[in-house]
């Protein structure tokens, strides 16, 4: 029959059921997603510069995709921003 306590756990976790608590392991790639995040940033940007007409590839206005490409880049800095911030508060 189950019991209807809660258990408690003690600071120590169980390999059982957590097999990654053996190597160590209880994160993110901290280091990894911000190369991989501004390597996106950077992608992003160069698409600007190719084979479409749009005002960086010789063309005399913006295009749609350059508006698109801009600003997914934006985005994506600003949240790289942002996690390395908050990170920074977080080491404090």
């Amino acid at each position: 029959m189950a019991s209807t306590e809660l258990q408690t756990k003690s600071g120590q976790a169980d390999a059982a059921e957590e097999p990654s608590v053996d190597w160590g392991w209880h994160g993110g790639f901290p280091k990894a997603t911000q190369i991989a995040g501004w390597f996106t940033v950077f992608a992003l940007l160069i698409m600007l510069v190719g084979n479409h007409h749009g005002i960086l590839s010789g063309g005399d206005t913006f295009k749609l995709e350059d508006l698109w490409l801009i600003g997914i880049a934006a985005i994506v800095a600003v949240g790289l921003l942002a996690d390395l911030r908050r990170r920074s508060r977080l080491r404090r």
